[in-house]
């Protein structure tokens, strides 16, 4: 499930409220694959943001686990000013093994999944993963007690999580907007 306008329009908002926080966001440094998938979607969705919004996006590539440490190396040698997590199942699954490059960084992040800003990236913002979740089983239920899939009405998320993490917030030295705490479901201290 995703919201209306898709994975553009919810990389626009995630963006957009990251400008919030980083507002001389020049080069944002997108961790994740290019080819195919959500990677694919993410970085057209976050091309057009860097030409609405005025920043370079550059391309750090993960293919495998193996590209994580050279993924990052390539963002600080590129000057990035912050890093974007791809919400590749790849990354999200290895959360520990990616957060130790994202502390290294000392760079402002952002990342789909709320565990991320739970994790200790600076924010996170997506659809509500465990209502999607319950929204589909209930989709699930309705076809099971014998509804035709076609006639069912396409389900659009309508819940969303944002989560700002101030401990990464102090440490990076970076002052959380007051709109945007009173914006986040989830502040981590």
């Amino acid at each position: 499930m995703n919201a209306i306008g898709g994975e553009e329009a919810l990389t626009q908002k995630r963006i957009g409220l990251f400008k919030d926080l980083v507002p001389n966001l020049a080069r944002l440094g997108m961790i994740g694959s290019a080819k195919g998938g959500l990677g694919a979607l993410e970085a057209g969705a976050l091309r057009n943001a860097a030409a609405r919004l005025g920043f370079e996006l550059v391309h750090c590539p993960v293919e495998t686990l193996d590209d994580l440490e050279g993924a990052f190396a390539t963002a600080l040698q590129e000057q990035v000013s912050a890093i974007y997590i791809s919400g590749d199942s790849r990354l999200y699954i290895n959360m520990p093994r990616v957060m130790p490059f994202v502390v290294a960084s000392q760079k402002p992040t952002l990342g789909v999944y709320p565990e991320w800003g739970r994790a200790g990236l600076l924010m996170s913002y997506s659809t509500d993963v465990h209502d999607d979740f319950r929204r589909a089983g209930i989709y699930v239920a309705k076809i099971l007690e014998g509804a035709r899939p076609g006639d069912l009405p396409i389900e659009q998320a309508s819940k969303f999580t944002l989560v700002v993490n101030q401990k990464t917030a102090k440490a990076l030295g970076i002052t959380v907007p007051a709109t945007l705490l009173s914006l986040a479901d989830e502040v981590i201290e």
